[in-house]
């Protein structure tokens, strides 16, 4: 990445690093999204359990996640760990991280249409985005979905323009996705026609819901919206809903998976 950050990160922080030299009992890596950095991972915070040769688990050149344990801010002494990040957080960084690279492309791309450098494009956008949204990528996802955020930065109309008709073209708009497990049952001798009308009427009250049979009596529901306080309304409304519609006919349950 072109765009790297200044100072130190934070303890407990979640980041990139590549691995530069692995010694004995320690690793020395360079932390990728901080400018000039390196760090030291100990080989007791490479793994659990006995460690009999380090380059089992890494070799120079890799990319590895890592927790920051300690700052030392006088030295600039950086001690990481890797066996302390777990799965999600891997996931969820390399997502980031991946994201960040991507943004970074599409500055790229708008500068080679206006025949700016990539540091012309932060002098004159990214840096601004960045500071407002701490990340380029989120600041895209944010345009994606209201193009008046460019309204907010002084830039030039040529930049905006270009800008605006990468980040439409590139970027999806942000979203989350909840799942759910239904179980529907009912006794009366036209049951099975009252859950499929409950179900129907589920599917017309939320175009952004999907419901797959899992198997009688539970049903699997997924459900999409732009963010996470949109979607736990949504799904309220889905369970109070249900259970308007199965009244007296049967009964009800909606149960969140995560």
């Amino acid at each position: 990445m072109y765009h790297k950050k200044q100072g130190l990160p934070e303890e407990n922080e979640i980041i990139i690093c590549t691995v530069k030299k692995i010694l004995p009992h320690s690793i020395f890596v360079d932390l990728d999204e901080y400018e000039n950095k390196e760090g030291l991972i100990h080989i007791s915070e490479i793994s659990p359990g006995r460690i009999r040769n380090i380059r089992d688990f890494v070799k120079e050149g890799k990319k590895i996640v890592c927790k920051v344990l300690k700052v030392d801010v006088q030295k600039g002494h950086l001690d990481l760990s890797l066996r302390r990040v777990n799965q999600v957080q891997r996931i969820n960084k390399n997502k980031e991280y991946k994201q960040e690279i991507k943004a970074e492309k599409i500055l790229e791309m708008v500068g080679k249409e206006l025949n700016l450098s990539i540091a012309d494009m932060y002098g004159k956008v990214g840096k601004e985005l960045i500071k407002n949204y701490d990340s380029l990528y989120i600041a895209f996802e944010k345009i994606a979905e209201n193009e008046k955020v460019l309204d907010e930065i002084k830039i030039e109309k040529k930049i905006s323009d270009s800008l605006l008709k990468y980040v439409k073209d590139k970027v999806k708009k942000r979203e989350v996705r909840i799942t759910a497990t239904m179980t529907i049952t009912s006794q009366l001798p036209n049951g099975i026609e009252e859950i499929k009308n409950v179900i129907k009427g589920l599917e017309e009250k939320s175009k952004n819901i999907t419901i797959k049979y899992m198997g009688a009596p539970k049903y699997h529901l997924a459900l999409t919206a732009d963010d996470y306080k949109t979607a736990e309304k949504e799904i309220l409304k889905i369970k109070e809903l249900g259970l308007v519609l199965m009244k007296n006919k049967g009964n009800f349950e909606l149960v969140r998976d995560d």
